[in-house]
C-alpha cells in the first residue's frame, strides 16, 4: 500500500504506522543516522544462501581503509583450499566504509561449508557460507517460500503450524459486497459504505502482508508467478518436486475465482478496510491475531467492519474492467488452467472461462487504473503488460486444450490471442513506461515478454504479429542494461537502488529476467549478475543480511507482521515466518506503534545503523515498515528465482 507519510508516499501497507497517524499522529520516518565513527571494523560479505558450484562466487571486503595488495584465503576449518589477491576497489559506501574491494572465487566447486579470510590493513573474516549443488543450495530457500505462503492463508483452510493454530475471518464466507467509496490517501471516508444488497463467500486467499486485507491486484500478479513456477519447473515447485506449491498455487485461484461471478460478469477487488470514518476501526487500527476478528468487540458497532469485513465491487455488473485488474486476473487463470486441467479439469474449465470473459471485458481508454483502497496503496500507472500476460496465457491454455476447450469461450482459435500478445507488446514497447521498471507488482513485462517469445516459436512465428523475436529480447536487455548501469553506481553492483522501496523483490526479478534473457538468447550474457542480484539480497550487501526472513544465517528478526510478532520468535531462535521477503533497505525508517505490538528489537538498538550508506538504510524494528514488511508480491519473485537456480537455468 501506499500511505502518506510526513507528506511523502511509501508504497507499502504499514499495518502500525498508519493508525499512528490516524490515532495519535505521530509517524514520522525516522533521520538518517549519522555514519559510524572512523575506525569502523572491516567487514566481508557473503551470499548467506550459499553458492552454487557452477555459479559465479563474489564476496565483498567492506573497508575504512585502502587494502591495496590484500588477499584473501578460502577457508575449510583451518585449512586453505583457494587463495588469491583482493579484487579491484568498487567504490564508497559510506564514510566509514570507503572502500568495498571484490573477492571472486568462481573456481571453488567442492561441496563443503567455508569461510574467506582477506589479510591487508584491515583483516576481517565472514562468516561461515557453503558451497552445494544448485539444487542443494536452493532446496530450503524454495521450502521456506511454500511454508510462507501457507502461513499467508486466510479462511478454514489453514495449515498448522507453530504460528498458525485456527482459521481466521470465517465471516467472509457470507460477506457484503460494497460500492467502492470516495477516500483519502490514507483510505479514509465520509459517511459510511454503501451497500449493494448482495453477499458473496470471499473466504480463503492470502493477507496482503503484514495486515489482514485481501487484493485482487496483489493477489493475482502473485498467483501468476507462481504458477509459472509450478509450470515450468516441476522437478522444484510441481507435484512431487523439491516444494510442492501446487496445491498453494490452487489455494490462490481459488480465491481468485471467488472474486469473479461469471453469469453477472462482475468483479470484486478487496476484502476489508484500511482506513475508517473515524466512527469505524479499520484493519490498520488494530494489532492482534487473525482469529480475533471475527467476533472482535462483540456487538460493538465501532469494530462492525472488523468482525464483518466489506467486499469492494470494481464495477457494476458487465461493465468494464481496469485493463491491470483483467490482464493480470485472465492470466493467473489462464495459468490456472494449463497447471491443472489434468488433475481438475471442472476447476480449470472454470478458470479458463472466467479469464476469458474478463479478458474481453478490458478497458482499453482507462483514467486511473484500479488496484487498492485508497489508489495510493497502490499505485500503478502500467497495464499494456499487464494485457501482453493475460493474452498470452490465454494462448497458452487454448494450445494446452488441444481441439476441447471449454464450451461457450469467446474465442477459441489460439492465434486471436497470440496477436492480442503481440499488439500490447508493442503498446507497451513503444509506451511511455517502456522498460522503466523490472520484473515486480508494478511491471509485468519481464514475464510477459520471456512467455512472448516463447509462444511465438512454439507457434512457428505466424506472419503479420505486431512484435518480433528481437524487439521483445532487445526491450528486456534494455531494462537489463539499465539494471547494470544503476549497479555500476553501486559498489555492491545491485541493479536497483538501495534507497527505494521493494528493495528485495526487484532483487529476486532482476535474477529471474537476466535468466530468462539467456535462456531465450542461449546465451549467458547476463548469468553472473543472476547469480550476483539474487545474492545481494541474500548477504552479500552492506548490512550482511539476508532480506528473507529464516533463509540464511542472519535475517530480520522484528518484521512488521502481525502474527510473527504475536506469535513468533523476536531472536530467530523459535518460530519464524520463514521465506518472506520484506522491504528491505530504504531512504528512511518508519515508526509508530499500537497496543499489543511487542517490542522488538527489546533493547532498542539498532543493530544495523553502522551499515548504513549513502542514502540507503535498514533498521530491523517491528515499527520500520518501510524496513521490515513482508508482503506476497514481495515475496513472489524469490521462490521464481531459487527455482530457476536450483534447475541450473541461470
Amino acid at each position: 500500500m501506499r500511505d502518506v507519510v510526513s507528506g511523502r508516499l511509501s508504497p507499502r501497507r504499514n499495518v502500525a504506522a498508519l493508525a499512528a497517524i490516524a490515532l495519535a499522529g505521530s509517524l514520522a520516518m525516522g533521520a538518517k543516522p549519522p555514519p559510524a565513527g572512523g575506525g569502523a571494523a572491516a567487514q566481508v560479505r557473503v551470499n548467506l544462501v550459499g553458492y552454487a558450484s557452477t555459479g559465479t562466487k563474489r564476496a565483498y571486503l567492506m573497508s575504512g581503509a585502502a587494502e591495496t595488495g590484500a588477499t584473501f584465503a578460502v577457508k575449510s576449518g583451518s585449512t586453505t583450499v583457494l587463495s588469491g589477491a583482493v579484487g579491484a576497489d568498487l567504490g564508497s559506501w559510506s564514510n566509514s566504509y570507503s572502500h568495498v574491494y571484490a573477492i571472486d572465487f568462481d573456481s571453488l566447486a567442492t561441496t563443503g561449508t567455508y569461510t574467506i579470510a582477506a589479510s591487508g590493513p584491515a583483516p576481517a573474516t565472514s562468516v561461515p557460507f557453503t558451497v552445494g549443488t544448485a539444487a542443494a543450495v536452493h532446496l530450503q530457500p524454495l521450502r521456506n517460500a511454500l511454508s510462507y505462503y501457507q502461513v499467508q492463508r486466510d479462511g478454514p483452510n489453514f495449515v498448522p503450524s507453530t504460528l498458525r493454530i485456527a482459521g481466521a475471518h470465517l465471516n467472509d464466507a457470507t460477506a457484503m459486497t460494497y460500492t467502492t467509496p470516495s477516500v483519502n490517501r490514507n483510505g479514509g471516508f465520509r459517511g459510511d459504505l454503501s451497500p449493494i444488497g448482495i453477499t458473496i463467500d470471499a473466504s480463503g486467499g492470502w493477507w496482503d502482508a503484514g495486515d489482514y486485507l485481501k487484493f485482487l491486484h496483489a493477489t493475482t500478479y502473485t498467483d501468476s508467478l507462481l504458477l509459472t513456477g509450478v509450470r515450468d519447473f516441476p522437478a522444484q515447485m510441481g507435484a512431487g518436486g523439491a516444494a510442492d506449491f501446487t496445491a498453494e498455487a490452487k489455494f490462490g485461484a481459488d480465491w481468485i475465482l471467488r472474486m469473479w461471478d461469471d453469469p453477472t460478469r462482475t468483479l470484486y477487488y478487496q476484502v476489508g478496510i484500511g482506513g475508517g470514518n473515524g466512527k469505524t476501526v479499520s484493519d490498520h487500527d488494530i494489532w492482534r491475531l487473525p482469529q480475533a476478528d471475527d467476533a472482535f468487540g462483540g456487538s460493538d458497532p465501532l469494530y462492525r467492519y472488523i468482525r464483518n469485513r466489506p467486499v469492494f465491487r470494481a464495477g457494476p455488473p458487465g461493465s468494464l474492467i481496469s485493463p491491470n485488474l483483467a490482464g493480470r486476473t485472465s492470466a493467473a487463470l489462464a495459468l490456472a488452467y494449463q497447471v491443472y486441467r489434468t488433475s481438475d479439469p471442472a476447476f480449470a474449465n472454470r478458470a479458463l472461462t472466467a479469464a476469458a470473459h474478463i479478458f474481453d471485458l478490458a478497458n482499453t481508454n482507462p483514467g486511473q487504473l484500479t488496484t487498492a483502497i485508497p489508489f495510493e496503496f497502490y499505485p500503478e500507472t502500467e497495464w499494456r503488460d499487464d494485457l501482453e500476460l493475460g493474452a498470452v496465457e490465454l494462448h497458452k491454455a487454448l494450445v494446452a486444450a488441444g481441439g476441447s476447450p471449454p464450451a461457450g469461450l469467446p474465442h477459441t482459435d489460439p492465434a486471436f490471442y497470440l496477436g492480442a500478445a503481440a499488439t500490447w507488446a508493442n503498446a507497451y514497447i513503444t509506451g511511455p513506461n517502456d522498460a522503466a521498471d523490472t520484473l515486480n507488482l508494478y511491471d509485468v513485462s519481464g514475464l510477459a515478454h520471456f512467455e512472448l517469445d516463447r509462444a511465438m516459436t512454439a507457434a512457428g512465428d505466424p506472419a503479420g504479429l505486431a512484435t518480433s523475436h528481437a524487439a521483445l529480447r532487445a526491450d528486456m536487455k534494455k531494462a537489463l542494461d539499465g539494471a547494470l548501469a544503476q549497479g555500476a553506481t553501486d559498489p555492491f553492483g545491485f541493479g536497483f537502488p538501495w534507497d527505494v522501496w521493494d528493495t528485495t523483490t526487484h532483487g529476486a526479478g532482476l535474477s529471474v529476467m537476466a535468466s530468462e534473457y539467456d535462456q531465450l538468447t542461449g546465451t549467458a550474457t547476463y548469468a553472473g549478475q543472476a547469480d550476483r542480484w539474487l545474492a545481494n539480497v541474500l548477504g552479500a550487501n552492506a548490512w550482511g543480511l539476508s532480506l528473507i526472513v529464516g533463509t540464511g544465517s542472519n535475517f530480520p528478526k522484528c518484521i512488521q507482521h502481525q502474527l510473527a510478532n504475536i506469535a513468533g520468535s523476536l531472536d530467530g531462535t523459535g518460530p519464524v515466518l520463514a521465506g518472506a521477503a520484506v522491504e528491505g533497505p530504504n531512504g528512511g525508517a518508519t515508526t509508530g506503534s499500537l497496543s499489543g505490538m511487542r517490542a522488538c528489537p527489546a533493547n532498542g538498538v539498532d543493530a544495523y545503523a553502522a551499515f548504513n550508506g549513502k542514502t540507503a538504510q535498514f533498521k530491523d524494528n517491528v515499527q520500520s515498515y518501510s524496513n521490515t514488511e513482508p508482503a506476497i508480491d514481495l515475496t513472489a519473485t524469490s521462490p521464481l528465482a531459487f527455482a530457476r537456480q536450483a534447475a541450473g537455468i541461470r
